[in-house]
């Protein structure tokens, strides 16, 4: 958010069914709020003309023009809200060069509406670092925030998609989750929930605590840890 106000998005995307899932999806998300939609290059490039805008769900296949060309038009006029890539292509050369046009994530279609919510969780908070950094660890830190877990790096046993649904759903807790609490916001067992906690904890994005007050032995509460340094898990 900025200065207490919402950061503004506005979907581009040709498929009107689509466009009205991403709006829902956006509008969902706290933090956000979904100004427009465009099924177009020239419909977006008119919404811009009227209306401040700090971020594009934009999809890189428009019927009129695409995606890269859009966002190069776009800084040539003036305009400088950073850009969420949606697209079924996985040509790394389309993503390097989209690094130079203000896109700061890649969505790869289909997506679910929690893949859509890490990212844009990890862009809210990219975009809320402000200030001077103290070193290089502070600059690493506000640019690992744009980065998901590396699924290749997990313990045997877990998930890139499980590990995000957890994250998302213990950042979404501000009293913190239990294992039982995670395993049904998941829809995963309470064993394989408290192993995608602590392996959170283990890598410095989650804190644990006991639940006191109940019979016999505490229940621990994990609670994600506010700008802690994110590691590859």
């Amino acid at each position: 958010m900025t200065d207490g106000q919402p950061i503004r998005v506005l979907v581009v995307e040709d498929d009107p069914v689509a466009a009205d899932a991403h709006v829902l999806y956006v509008g969902r998300v706290p933090g956000f709020a979904a100004v427009g939609r465009a099924h177009t290059g020239a419909q977006a490039r008119r919404f811009l003309d009227r209306t401040p805008v700090d971020l594009l769900l934009l999809d890189l296949h428009l019927p009129d023009v695409h995606g890269l060309q859009l966002a190069r038009s776009l800084r040539a006029a003036g305009h400088h809200a950073d850009v969420i890539a949606v697209t079924s292509a996985r040509d790394l050369a389309v993503v390097r060069e989209g690094v130079s046009l203000g896109v700061v994530q890649y969505v790869l279609k289909p997506f679910t509406f929690a893949t859509l919510r890490d990212r844009l969780v990890r862009y809210a908070e990219f975009r809320a670092a402000a200030g001077e950094a103290s070193g290089q660890d502070e600059v690493d830190r506000a640019l690992a925030a744009l980065r998901a877990p590396s699924p290749a790096a997990l313990p045997k046993g877990l998930s890139g998609p499980t590990l995000e649904r957890v994250t998302v759903a213990l950042r979404e807790a501000p009293e913190g989750l239990t294992a039982a609490g995670a395993a049904e916001a998941v829809g995963i067992s309470r064993i394989t929930a408290r192993r995608y906690l602590e392996h959170l904890v283990d890598a410095g994005r989650a804190g644990r605590s006991p639940l006191y007050g109940q019979v016999g032995r505490p229940e621990l509460v994990y609670r994600w840890v506010s700008g802690a340094e994110r590691r590859d898990p």
